[in-house]
């Protein structure tokens, strides 16, 4: 059963999303500032994290840095601006989905279970995909490149996954948000962008002479074609 952190000041909205979370099937926990909040991570190791963007003393920018910096856990940053979502989007916090307030309880619990979907997927029939000196093992959900393992959230390994079973082929932002998180995805495609911007990263950390994922403008992004 899925452990849920739900960081939110607002008492009252805390403990309705506990209790919507509990009747849906997961284990829901509260935090009611961003000190609590990172205690009962570090403690706790929940499955997801739902975290308001304003709290008192840590705040949920500061508080998804620090989380991040330990284990790519999914996170679903909430804040009471639409515009908002755009400038969290911008600072490249690597968050798995982004909604803004006021939400209904419903909307969560469904966006909760599009994030956590992904791990729990039945894999596609190629247990194993390989690009060059890149592996993708969807059984194991792990990805090596030349020996070395890499540390993908799950909606950078579902992005990645689907970009390297046809190489070449061009995805576009909805089909890649699609693929990592199902296709009762609701969020915003621009999110996109970061992750294969944190992908881009982790793949060029790991062989800096080779680039891995194209842009094509206007339309996605596509795998380049490797030689193994």
């Amino acid at each position: 059963m899925s452990l849920i952190l739900i960081v939110e000041d607002e008492k009252e909205l805390n403990k309705v999303l506990q209790a919507y979370l509990t009747r849906a099937g997961y284990r829901a926990l509260g935090a009611f500032s961003g000190d609590e909040g990172l205690r009962l991570y570090e403690q706790e190791k929940p499955d997801l994290v739902l975290l308001d963007l304003n709290l008192p003393g840590r705040d949920g920018l500061e508080l998804a840095r620090e989380m991040r910096k330990t284990r790519d856990v999914p996170i679903i940053m909430a804040t009471a601006r639409v515009d908002e979502i755009d400038r969290l989007i911008g600072l490249e916090l690597g968050a798995d989905d982004y909604v803004a307030k006021p939400y209904s309880p419903r909307e969560i619990v469904a966006r909760v279970k599009a994030v956590l979907r992904r791990g729990a997927r039945v894999p596609e029939p190629a247990a194993v995909l390989t690009l060059g000196k890149l592996r993708l093992d969807t059984d194991a959900h792990s990805t090596s490149l030349g020996g070395k393992a890499l540390e993908l959230t799950p909606t950078e390994f579902g992005m990645l996954q689907l970009l390297v079973s046809q190489p070449g082929r061009v995805f576009t932002r909805l089909q890649l948000l699609e693929a990592a998180q199902g296709n009762s995805y609701e969020g915003y495609e621009r999110s996109v962008d970061v992750h294969i911007k944190n992908l881009r990263r982790k793949l060029k950390e790991a062989d800096p002479g080779r680039q891995y994922i194209e842009t094509v403008f206007g339309v996605g992004y596509r795998a380049s074609r490797i030689e193994s």
